[in-house]
């Protein structure tokens, strides 16, 4: 009876079903009554229709609290279930595998060693949005949960804007806890082949290059692991280069930081981004994640004090990075375009890539007479070999020189800004009284294109433009965000404006490029014909620029703007962004 009682729902269905927060909230109970002694039941936080996130602290170091865990140096593993509540397999490998592990009288060696903090249903409320459908290319369980929150937000894509209550909760555990390896869970769809699995480990291809070599370390032998039970693992994750077509290969995602598996290297920290395949079957998707987590906990139990020694020197060494150059972005990552939505993605399909041999199965594509679309159709009871591309070299697209002081957010942006870096952990200070004129640098844009739909809630902004000296005086309120702290390569990605999750890219200040005063092309005309009597140089500035630039000439608002740029009735601040960059620190 007892045993029933910390069995899944997904186990006694025979993996037809899986639970809802009542189960997570039954056998986080359980959990504790039975092992108080080994495991913290507690609230993180609420969603945005006010139900409990839940996480379980569970280890037998007699460390329970974040504080107790720094003192005794103790790794901590962070399971992260249900971002995507109908990819439902981490919750459930979750459960099984912590209770399997606090049963076991050989685990407590295992135990005593690490913590792992477990977050079975990050998305509450979509965990809870349970159709039938909510998943249709997946094989099991029968219903599911939705995806986005209640909020229509997917959280995965909010990392670093933090819109959500569910996120700010997430960024506040994360800090607290400061987990040395996250472990995202997940189930991939798309092409169908005989992987079970993908793994995908950061840092690997950014971050602090010192943490790099443990990083492939941990993903090669974590797959060692799943070979030696039988399982395929594949050391990337599987984005075809064009959509539907497998033999256009692979192209690896160095996925920005608006993603976990992103966000994570710019705090100096390991994270496990895990597919199971959503063509497998559930119970052998759940097996497949129990491994994996079982694996990940060893590793960290024998390598975890190494792990941690290296991420410490990785902050110090962040605290230092005022000077040097900072990747933003990589060629071969993708993202979803601003004006799709993301309802396509985009891919490098050009980078260079290597040969390899997938083991894929029979397939063909045929016209649609449906789409009228080549259409791809899988024949899993025949693998084949496939001889592909994969196109995993990356280097920056995008790098910014991280300034020597940091950043100082404008006054009247600090309401909306502050918060967001709280949640985040980010050390920043208020100015309680204004300064004097300083040195700083200001980006002015030269040109701003805004998505032509939502993305994720928000009006995204791609900015072009340049940083320049200009004097400052700070008023009352601001924000100055240092560079000198752990969270560089975080506050950096943040605030560069170019940067592809930067708070200027999501559009937090696109306020700011709008123009809010206009003028009367008759007024305008008659200013425009006063300052050409008024100042021979600028008449002659004009009418070079007519006869060099034919767009410039046949385009009468144009024209017209050459002379009112140049006017006092100017507004100054117009495609100027609210952050500075300064060189020294303003305290």
């Amino acid at each position: 009876m007892q045993h029933k009682t910390l069995m899944t729902i997904a186990e006694l269905s025979d993996y037809k079903e899986t639970g809802q927060l009542e189960e997570v909230e039954r056998l986080s109970a359980e959990f504790v009554r039975l092992w108080p002694e080994a495991v913290r039941s507690f609230e993180y936080g609420r969603s945005a229709e006010g139900r409990v996130m839940r996480a379980l602290l569970v280890s037998r170091s007699g460390a329970l609290t974040p504080a107790d865990l720094r003192a005794k140096a103790i790794p901590l593993l962070m399971i992260q279930g249900g971002i995507h509540p109908g990819e439902s397999d981490g919750k459930d490998a979750g459960f099984a595998t912590l209770r399997d592990l606090l049963g076991s009288s050989s685990a407590n060696a295992l135990l005593e060693r690490i913590a792992v903090l477990f977050v079975p249903a990050f998305n509450a409320d979509g965990h809870e949005g349970v159709r039938r459908w909510n998943r249709p290319n997946q094989n099991g369980p029968l219903e599911t949960g939705w995806r986005a929150t209640a909020q229509n937000i997917n959280l995965n894509r909010d990392y670093m804007k933090a819109d959500t209550p569910e996120m700010r909760a997430m960024l506040r555990l994360i800090d607290v806890w400061d987990p040395l390896v996250c472990a995202d869970l997940h189930v991939t769809d798309g092409a169908d082949f005989e992987p079970d699995i993908s793994l995908q480990v950061e840092p690997l291809n950014q971050g602090d290059a010192k943490l790099r070599v443990s990083g492939r370390q941990m993903r090669d032998a974590l797959i060692a692991r799943l070979t030696e039970l039988g399982v395929l693992a594949l050391d990337f994750y599987p984005d075809l280069a064009s959509t539907d077509d497998p033999a256009s290969g692979f192209a690896l995602t160095v996925y920005s930081p608006r993603f976990s598996t992103g966000y994570f290297p710019q705090r100096n920290r390991f994270t496990v981004l895990v597919e199971t395949h959503s063509w497998k079957d559930y119970a052998h998707r759940v097996r497949l994640m129990c491994n994996t987590i079982n694996g990940l906990a060893e590793l960290v139990a024998a390598h975890g004090h190494n792990w941690l020694e290296l991420v410490l020197q990785a902050d110090q060494s962040a605290m230092k990075l005022g000077g040097t150059e900072m990747p933003l972005d990589f060629t071969s990552s993708w993202r979803e375009p601003p004006q799709a939505g993301g309802a396509t993605v985009q891919r490098d399909a050009s980078a260079p890539a290597r040969m390899i041999e997938f083991r894929g199965y029979a397939y063909t594509r045929t016209p649609s007479q449906i789409s009228g679309a080549l259409v791809t159709t899988y024949d899993p009871t025949t693998p084949q070999i496939w001889h592909v591309p994969l196109r995993d070299q990356v280097k920056p697209s995008i790098s910014a020189t991280v300034p020597l002081g940091g950043y100082v957010v404008a006054a009247g942006f600090a309401a909306d800004i502050a918060p967001r870096l709280e949640a985040h952990g980010v050390a920043f200070s208020r100015l309680r009284d204004g300064k004097d004129k300083i040195k700083s640098k200001a980006f002015r844009a030269t040109e701003v294109s805004f998505s032509a739909t939502p993305f994720e809630g928000r009006t995204r902004a791609h900015l072009t433009g340049a940083w320049h000296e200009e004097m400052y005086a700070p008023r009352a309120g601001a924000l100055f965000v240092p560079t000198a702290q752990p969270l560089a390569r975080l506050v950096v990605a943040l605030f560069e404006p170019r940067a592809p999750d930067s708070f200027a890219a999501w559009g937090l200040f696109n306020a700011c490029f709008e123009q809010k005063e206009h003028m009367e092309p008759y007024v305008a005309e008659q200013i425009a014909r006063e300052m050409i009597e008024q100042d021979a140089r600028l008449a002659a500035e004009f009418r070079s620029r007519c006869e060099h630039d034919a767009t410039f000439a046949a385009s009468s608002v144009a024209r017209l703007e050459f002379f009112l740029q140049r006017h006092a009735s100017w507004d100054p601040r117009y495609n100027l962004y609210p952050v500075l960059r300064l060189e020294t620190d303003l305290e």
